[in-house]
């Protein structure tokens, strides 16, 4: 009996485990593309909690129930110390040559006298202490170590590009590509030995910049009287990730919720987020509970070397703790790979949970917890790695719910250059100070909260409706994600500008084929978000700072937006999304004014796409890690529906002859089309290579914008063909690789005309979403045979996403 019910539990066990939500990563704190903090773990407490980009950016939670300890938020921080310093913690020289070398190099007993010494970290930029602007870096450290203890050993590396590194002779680590950050390698015992030790290291450049450093660690064993709390349920919605967690005889709910409510834009670019804390006794007794929190000041740096400064102070009602760097380097770095090192992170709660707040070193804010002696300092200055952490007192809790929160904001000072200005955030206003927004967050709790909630269980049932319950579950993963890839400000003119960094595909700010991807959320939820998406890219043209017949393809690199810094134009490709997204602002908008006070600009990039868009030269379209393309079947579909979209915005416009006469091109075009671009059963990639197949995925806006320039005989010879073609993860994008895009498939998918083979595109998409082992916020560019990420993370195109959800809004059934 015994054995049976054991079984009947973990039976239970294991539906409960299954029935959480599944995401390669979950969004904890999303506001912009500096403010944007994630799990990378299916459970809440085993990794530290990252910034997109895969820096460390702790929060970390701790529940104390009568007197024990559950960790329920971050992992614990490893603690090394150095056997062989790195730079970064001490300067050494190390023999090098850029020439190359023979096998044996690497020999403990090789001569390297002829070689030169320099001092590391090596490299072509300004951190290098020694320049490397050659292929080959060779790389040559002798040390002795006295005596061996029995620690874990780690060989601590950052390198670009590819790398391969040898202890003694033996190969220790290998990789092509680069990282961004110092990584730890285990080493096998018996390699590192007492007495003489060789570190060799050959680096090739293969792209982009060099660097290296290395060192060697040993790992400082933790004792730690902490238990792990047992996550008991994840669950993701629109506007938050809530957990749950079993502490002793407490559960604990924890909510990260970020109020990104679209239809209020004061609200979606306040940068506060809530963490709310609910505790509850599960055995009819009542417990003394504390809670512990505290936020890594790395949330503030761009590296964690980078000295801060912090404090303590009591503002209109809040116990607030805040940091920022010393140097304050305000917009001053641009990059992919990039955090904010300016500005000021906050920590608020409520004077009323009388909170006590304190700032110390992070290695030494958790045992302040536990032993309950606090650094009464109000101030720290010139430190690296804080923790600024409070503990909540819960009291007594029984039966009944508990209820705990604070706030977590950020104040940026000023977010983006635009065209030489510096941008303020929009609450910024004479007088304002980042304290009024925080106060302002606290007094709108429980308001912001309720209405949240309302929308996250509308978008789940709307999305579900129509798509089905995978597709609602792609839309509440992709949601906060989009957004938080943006920051809202307005142009010295006045217009609101809502610009999105290519996060992880070049870093370029407002890019328009990024733009078009992301635009169907915003349609459907504020299409003056997406105004503010292309009013950037207008006024480059309309101002004459930009000359050319047609779009820019971006406006800089983030934070930068001061022109075009990507190295090759797609004419075909950002005239047609401009003049689409017009059309598709008009028909969201119910007019057609937006589109009238651009018209003349419009009409330039019309007449563009009806000269050169139909069979396009050799060129980049949207998708270009796939390379160039000429005569691109599916971007010629762009430019025809660009053409019909411009005439349709005439005809609104009562620009009667305009009308006429580019719809008669568009539909000349189709017809043309359909003959040039037919291979049987389906249509072509190119015009000119049968045998391929693309995704036309561009044909979802002649449905969305009922501008019916191509049959519906053309979408269903498609779609029966795309489902030949499916794999295990998803439909490749075309014939000439297995990856895919899923903000493509969605588009292809709502060009079906009943709802079960929409559900079939989309059940492998929510596959990989779910199985793939890339842990990194959601990408959409991997491969459909395996669910490996190819490339790209945490970018605004899953907005793409909406697209079902947007059709159905506009009345448009399968």
């Amino acid at each position: 009996m015994k054995k049976f019910i054991l079984l009947i539990l973990y039976f239970f066990s294991v539906i409960s485990i299954n029935a959480q939500d599944k995401a390669p990563a979950y969004p904890l704190i999303t506001h912009d593309t500096y403010f944007s903090i994630w799990s990378f773990g299916s459970e809440l407490n085993q990794s530290v909690t990252k910034h997109w980009t895969g820096k460390n950016q702790s929060l970390s939670g701790v529940l104390k129930v009568d007197g024990k300890y559950y960790r329920f938020l971050g992992a614990e921080s490893k603690e090394y110390k150095a056997i062989l310093p790195a730079a970064d913690e001490k300067a050494y020289l190390a023999n090098y040559s850029f020439a190359q070398q023979q096998s044996g190099w690497n020999s403990n007993n090789f001569n390297d006298s002829s070689w030169q010494k320099g001092t590391a970290p090596f490299g072509d930029d300004k951190v290098a202490k020694t320049k490397w602007t050659t292929d080959d870096l060779y790389y040559r450290r002798k040390f002795s170590i006295a005596k061996l203890t029995a620690g874990k050993k780690y060989l601590k590396l950052n390198h670009d590009d590819n790398v391969a590194v040898t202890l003694n002779g033996k190969t220790i680590y290998k990789k092509d590509g680069w990282v961004h950050e110092y990584i730890y390698i285990p080493i096998e015992d018996g390699i590192l030995k007492a007495g003489e030790n060789l570190l060799a290291i050959h680096v090739k450049n293969s792209a982009g910049g060099r660097f290296l450093d290395a060192g060697i660690v040993e790992e400082i064993p933790q004792k730690s009287a902490i238990e792990l709390a047992k996550q008991t349920d994840v669950r993701v919605t629109a506007t938050d990730t809530r957990y749950t967690f079993t502490c002793g005889a407490v559960n604990l709910e924890v909510k990260f919720i970020s109020p990104l409510l679209l239809n209020d834009i004061a609200l979606t670019a306040r940068p506060v987020s809530y963490i709310n804390y609910t505790a509850k006794a599960t055995d009819g007794k009542t417990h003394n509970v504390d809670l512990y929190f505290a936020a890594s000041t790395n949330i503030a740096v761009n590296t964690p070397d980078q000295p801060v400064n912090a404090s303590a102070n009591i503002v209109k009602d809040l116990s607030i703790l805040s940091a920022g760097t010393v140097e304050q380097p305000i917009l001053q770095k641009k990059a992919d790979d990039l955090r904010i090192d300016w500005g000021r992170m906050y920590v608020a709660l409520p004077q009323k949970f009388k909170a006590t707040q304190y700032i110390n070193k992070q290695a030494e804010s958790l045992s302040s917890f536990i032993n309950g002696k606090y650094p009464s300092n109000k101030e720290v200055k010139n430190a690296k790695e804080l923790n600024l952490s409070s503990v909540i007192s819960f009291g007594s809790v029984g039966n009944t719910s508990t209820e705990r929160y604070l706030m977590l904001g950020y104040d940026d000072l000023k977010s983006v250059e635009y065209f030489g200005e510096q941008l303020l955030p929009i609450w910024r206003k004479p007088g304002a100070h980042f304290e009024d927004q925080l106060a302002l967050a606290e007094s709108e709790y429980k308001t912001i909260i309720a209405k949240c909630n309302d929308f996250n269980t509308k978008l789940y049932t709307d999305a579900e409706k129509v798509g089905g319950k995978e597709y609602a579950k792609m839309c509440e993963l992709a949601y906060r994600q989009s957004i938080a890839a943006h920051k809202i400000v307005y142009a010295p003119n006045g217009d609101i500008l809502f610009l999105s960094k290519e996060n992880f595909s070049g870093g370029f700010i407002n890019t328009v084929d990024v733009t078009y991807p992301s635009a169907p959320q915003y349609l459907l939820y504020n299409p003056e978000l997406l105004t503010g998406m292309l009013n950037g890219i207008f006024y480059y043209s309309e101002s004459g700072k930009w000359k050319k017949p047609y779009p820019a393809h971006d406006l800089g690199t983030y934070p930068f937006a001061n022109g075009q810094t990507y190295g090759e134009d797609m004419p075909v490709e950002e005239a047609g999304n401009m003049v689409i997204l017009t059309a598709a602002i008009a028909k969201a908008q119910g007019n057609a004014k937006y589109a009238e006070k651009h018209w003349s600009t419009l009409s330039i990039w019309a007449d563009y796409l009806s000269k050169e868009g139909f069979d396009p030269a050799n060129q980049l379209c949207t998708d270009d890690f796939a390379g160039h393309l000429a005569r691109n079947a599916n971007l010629s579909v762009k430019a025809i529906v660009a053409i019909g979209a411009y005439a349709q915005m005439a005809q609104t416009l009562g620009k009667t002859e305009e009308a006429t006469k580019y719809k008669k091109i568009a539909f000349d075009m189709a017809k043309k089309w359909q003959e040039m671009a037919a291979d049987g059963d389906h249509f072509a990639l190119t015009f000119n290579d049968k045998n391929t197949w693309s995704q036309k995925y561009n044909l979802v806006w002649d449905k969305l914008l009922g501008l019916n320039i191509f049959p519906e005989s053309v979408y269903k010879k498609e779609i029966n063909f795309y489902l030949t073609k499916q794999n295990a993860f998803g439909l490749p994008l075309d014939s000439r690789k297995t990856y895919t895009k899923s903000d493509w498939i969605m588009w292809t998918a709502t060009l079906a005309d009943n709802q079960a083979d929409f559900q079939k595109f989309i059940k492998p998409i929510y596959k990989y979403a779910t199985d793939t082992e890339t842990k990194v916020p959601l990408s959409d560019w991997h491969e459909t045979t395996n669910g490996d990420k190819v490339g790209f993370q945490a970018r605004s195109v899953v907005g793409g996403y909406f697209i079902k959800l947007l059709a159905d809004k506009w009345g448009i059934k399968n």
